[in-house]
């Protein structure tokens, strides 16, 4: 599968610290209705075995919507589900080696905080890439925010779909009109929604308003 700018308008990045009312398989499920246009699978303290089988449950239903299903780091997860995509960062495997683990047909994202690690993940098989923080972020709270001039950089230096991350939500979205980025990967604006469904609804018209912009 061929990664598509039209993917990253909203990239719901799921956070099992958000599931209470719903399952995270619902979660995902409103995500999906209200419009999200591509899931990642974060899992950090989650075990192989349950974190397989909610994979395998996940892939099959982004498959139902036809929306394309990422996993974030774990590559054997990745491989055993058959998922579309595979996420890693700076820290973990290199995109050229992550793509000799999983072959040609799988999309890798990675993520980048400046142009010239935007490029060497490109020349190592890059897919797409994801940028942040953007803004002040819960999730996690050892990164440096980016300025926008960055992002902008980013974008100009690559061909590639580049995703927007970290402390976006309804109120800022709009600051990133005019970086040239395809869309914005949402955690906390997402899955802590009381209405998930339609929160999706209302952030991807707003992702639509900004890339355009």
């Amino acid at each position: 599968m061929k990664c598509d700018k039209k993917m990253m308008t909203l990239y719901a990045v799921t956070d099992r610290a958000w599931v209470g009312k719903q399952s995270l398989y619902e979660q995902v499920e409103s995500a999906l209705k209200g419009g999200a246009t591509c899931i990642q699978l974060r899992e950090k303290d989650l075990d192989e075995e349950s974190f397989l089988k909610e994979a395998k449950e996940l892939a099959g239903l982004c498959r139902k919507y036809h929306v394309p299903f990422f996993v974030n780091d774990n590559v054997d997860i990745a491989v055993a589900c058959n998922a579309d995509g595979i996420h890693v960062g700076q820290e973990d495997m290199a995109a050229s080696d992550v793509r000799s683990r999983v072959g040609e047909h799988m999309m890798i994202g990675v993520s980048v905080h400046n142009a010239e690690e935007a490029r060497a993940a490109v020349k190592n098989g890059a897919d797409c890439l994801g940028v942040g923080a953007m803004f002040s972020t819960s999730t996690k709270t050892d990164v440096d925010i980016l300025k926008k001039e960055t992002l902008k950089a980013i974008c100009l230096a690559v061909n590639i779909p580049v995703v927007a991350i970290g402390g976006i939500n309804k109120k800022n979205i709009m600051e990133l009109a005019g970086t040239g980025v395809d869309g914005v990967a949402l955690v906390s604006a997402v899955f802590s929604a009381e209405d998930i469904e339609n929160e999706c609804r209302e952030l991807r018209a707003l992702s639509e308003k900004m890339v355009k912009s």
